[in-house]
């Protein structure tokens, strides 16, 4: 960090699609829609004798747990939201116009609602200007598209897209200059259609390629927006309660506490779900039996959110060596409020199987040998969205709806689960597999390679 400029700096969580912002000016900063685990950013501003003022909000979060308050506890700094957002916690309301001072920079509010109904953007104004230089636009304005706005349910989704529609508008008299910080991105379901995989552009830049800037009249901007939305995260429903009540402090990471296979046998008998994040081939080859198969990647507590219900008491079974990769899985989960983590599974399903437990398996396949009998097949399509150009015959259930679904599933035949890659695929099969459902597991290619194989 630079202590005598402004300087702004991006941190991205790429399992969530979002990108928390540092606005730093002399010795004093402003950390703008921060994760819940803000802290090495709180000891890297601690040590460079950088303070931050304050904690920024452009709206009450739907996709993870803020940081907001985990960042007040660790420095004294004020949390600063919009006016209209009902925070049960101490926090200074902020409404069209009112600004703040972080260093030399003025932040000021800028009320943009859409998204959610209390969303406002902030603009950064250097040098004592009243033009700004660049705006934090949270879930308003993305790169190249912008917000969705039906996660305060149907019965407000038209008025928050016309809404949007106004704000959009605003935004895009700014200067061609100004840099546009979004919060949400690509691989957010907080955005409505297809996002660029860069991060912030100008506002310029987005006049000129931003299809939602591009559309002039609002009654098809409402059409447009509303059509075709995917479903989001089951957990999504759990996020603003906990964002406006104000969540837990944790104050650090939690360590992840080592289980024995008796621990972890009778946690699973009281009703936790074990989730293994090792590889799909290997998961499927042997594994815990009722333990579901999410291998550890960026995607992982996203994934767990669409098929584990909130509040589960969880198992990890992480690859070995284990504890980093536990901790990662730990620290994933608790930025989507899956606090409940018990532990992890020492040595894993080798000791499961040392120690004489039963150890379930199911077959898998590539896309290329369903291919080739497709007809004779019953195939379960577990995309997400199931676009023009899906197979004919196929049954489709975006996995996120499987578990409440299962009954809609035959038990007296093989099901072959199918999605775009495979990792969804074996999701869906430990969820069929679980339910005493014979399956196979499509877990190289998946329904492109399919259409190419005619």
């Amino acid at each position: 960090m630079n202590a005598n400029a402004m300087e702004i700096r991006p941190v991205t969580t790429a399992s969530l699609g979002d990108t928390s912002y540092l606005l730093v000016s002399g010795d004093e900063a402003a950390l703008v829609d921060p994760q819940r685990d803000s802290w090495g950013l709180i000891e890297s501003c601690t040590s460079k004798g950088v303070r931050i003022r304050y904690v920024l909000e452009t709206h009450v979060h739907n996709d993870y747990v803020s940081g907001a308050l985990e960042v007040r506890a660790a420095t004294g700094a004020t949390v600063a939201v919009p006016a209209r957002a009902p925070y049960a916690f101490d926090h200074l309301p902020l409404a069209d116009e009112d600004e703040i001072a972080v260093g030399d920079i003025v932040v000021r509010a800028m009320e943009t609602p859409g998204h959610t109904a209390e969303h406002t953007a902030y603009l950064v104004c250097e040098n004592g200007g009243d033009a700004p230089t660049a705006v934090f636009t949270g879930g308003s304005l993305l790169v190249g598209s912008a917000g969705r706005t039906d996660l305060s349910g149907p019965d407000r989704a038209n008025e928050l897209t016309r809404a949007q529609y106004r704000s959009l508008r605003r935004l895009s008299l700014l200067p061609d200059a100004t840099r546009v910080l979004p919060t949400h991105g690509a691989g957010s379901s907080c955005a409505a259609g297809p996002v660029s995989g860069e991060r912030t552009t100008t506002m310029g830049r987005e006049r000129r390629t931003n299809p939602t800037l591009g559309t002039r009249d609002e009654e098809e901007f409402v059409r447009e927006r509303l059509s075709g939305l995917p479903p989001y995260p089951p957990y999504y429903r759990y996020m603003a309660p906990i964002n406006r009540s104000g969540p837990e402090v944790l104050g650090g990471r939690p360590a992840v506490r080592p289980l024995s296979v008796n621990e972890v046998e009778g946690l699973i008998g009281g009703g936790a779900q074990l989730v293994d994040g090792r590889d799909r081939r290997t998961f499927a080859e042997g594994h815990v039996p009722g333990s579901l198969c999410d291998e550890l990647d960026e995607r992982f507590a996203s994934l767990v959110g669409e098929v584990v219900p909130f509040g589960t008491r969880l198992v990890l079974l992480t690859p070995e060596p284990a504890d980093e990769p536990a901790e990662e899985a730990m620290l994933q989960l608790l930025r989507i409020g899956y606090e409940n983590v018990a532990g992890r599974l020492v040595g894993g399903v080798d000791a499961w199987r040392e120690a004489g437990r039963p150890v379930a398996s199911f077959r898998t396949a590539d896309a290329s040998e369903l291919a080739g009998s497709l007809a004779d097949r019953w195939v379960l399509d577990v995309r997400p969205e199931r676009p023009e150009g899906g197979i004919p015959g196929t049954y489709a259930v975006p996995l996120a709806e499987l578990p409440r679904r299962l009954g809609e599933i035959p038990r007296d035949r093989e099901v072959w689960t199918v999605c775009g890659s495979g990792r969804r695929a074996t999701i869906a099969a430990g969820l069929l597999d679980r339910a005493g459902v014979p399956v196979t597991a499509v877990v190289r290619g998946g329904v492109g390679d399919l259409t190419t194989h005619g």
